[in-house]
């Protein structure tokens, strides 16, 4: 007997671009990716303005008549009984106590990257969610894009061999002198900077080729070294470099993130004993894949080299923009009665966020009292 669909009813808080990209995505029909198990239902909004959250409804989905309620607050959202999930998109300096709401309310979260401001944090809310019997997961949708899974049967395969080095990067010229100093990128209040806004991206193909590796001993997490470059103004970086020494696996992430200038091409190189795995900007969501075998374990001579295209991270004839495939985990994971997710777990997320404290502990970026809630 074939399993019913599972229908997930989301709520957002935040009307802003993420937000909208994430439910341009989930109100497509889920049979356009080849599912059939679950679907989604978009029916709520909340903002600091009802008007402008309903403009922001009839612009993402395109219908002056569409259902879905524009509220004028968050707390109206997620005491909504229609809704079921909520998903938090507002700047990261705002992360943790949407989600202590959502939560506190009986809401599930999907909360957007980085998680939150310091692990400690996080660590908190999955305290909370866990005592609650809710689920949380970070909305780290890079990891469910088919070509990530793609990347990750690679590395995991025995043809390539042992990953040696990975080099990761996300930049862009965000041209932070022209910013006003309250802006979300440069602004310390909101925990500005290139690390926690950009720096996820290269971490998370660090955790998959890394992390992920069933040889990896989480007790000997790796050594961090890092440096930033500032922004004069306020403080925060403006470009990070962080590399990630795993002695146990004899292998190496040199991770980099910015906003002076714009990402290389490649962005994404992992290099193994036996090839290399060669990935076209941007990293967020790979279109292009070159997969090289050696002729001979550790040389540079190249016997054979396979190119695969995978449109917006996804496929050929897949609409959306890639962000569908975590709203889809999140449904299942609801529906099995899980808490976090097996793909994206609550470790991965507090290893992160763990990385990032020490790379700003050792470059000595701090924020304001009172941005990070937790300390």
């Amino acid at each position: 007997m074939s399993q019913p669909v599972f229908n997930l009813r989301w709520g957002v808080l935040g009307a802003g671009h993420i937000s909208g990209v994430f439910v341009k995505d989930i109100i497509l029909d889920p049979k356009t990716r080849g599912l059939t198990d679950v679907t989604h239902e978009f029916v709520a909004v909340g903002s600091r303005d009802a008007t402008k959250a309903q403009e922001w409804i009839t612009r993402i989905t395109g219908k002056e008549d569409h259902p879905a309620k524009a509220y004028g607050s968050y707390e109206e959202v997620v005491k909504d009984p229609n809704v079921q999930a909520v998903y938090i998109g507002v700047p990261h300096s705002g992360h943790y106590d949407l989600a202590i709401l959502a939560l506190n309310n009986g809401k599930h979260v999907l909360l957007e990257k980085p998680f939150t401001v310091n692990a400690k944090e996080a660590k908190a809310l999955i305290d909370l969610s866990r005592e609650k019997s809710l689920f949380i997961m970070e909305a780290m949708w890079t990891r469910f894009l088919p070509v990530a899974q793609y990347i990750s049967d690679l590395v995991r395969g025995e043809e390539l061999g042992e990953v040696r080095i990975l080099h990761a990067d996300l930049s862009g010229d965000c041209k932070i002198d022209e910013l006003s100093l309250d802006h979300r990128l440069i602004d310390p209040k909101l925990a500005g900077g290139a690390l926690l806004d950009l720096g996820p991206y290269p971490l998370v193909w660090a955790i998959i080729a890394m992390y992920e590796n069933p040889a990896y001993d989480k007790k000997q997490p790796p050594s961090i070294s890092s440096s930033m470059l500032k922004v004069p103004r306020t403080g925060v970086d403006a470009h990070s470099t962080f590399t990630l020494t795993f002695d146990g696996l004899y292998s190496q992430a040199v991770l980099t993130c910015g906003l002076t200038v714009s990402t290389p091409n490649p962005a994404l190189v992992i290099r193994l004993k036996k090839g290399n795995i060669i990935v076209d900007a941007p990293i967020y969501r790979p279109d292009r894949v070159t997969v090289q075998w050696l002729a001979e374990p550790g040389s540079n001579v190249v016997a054979r080299e396979e190119v695969k295209n995978f449109t917006n991270g996804s496929g050929d004839n897949i609409p959306g923009g890639g962000w569908h495939w975590q709203a889809d985990e999140v449904a299942r994971c609801i529906r099995e009665g899980k808490l976090e997710s097996a793909t994206w777990s609550w470790d991965k997320t507090l290893f992160e966020m763990e990385v990032f404290d020490k790379v700003r502990q050792q470059c000595g970026l701090l924020f304001p009292d009172g941005v990070e809630k937790v300390v």
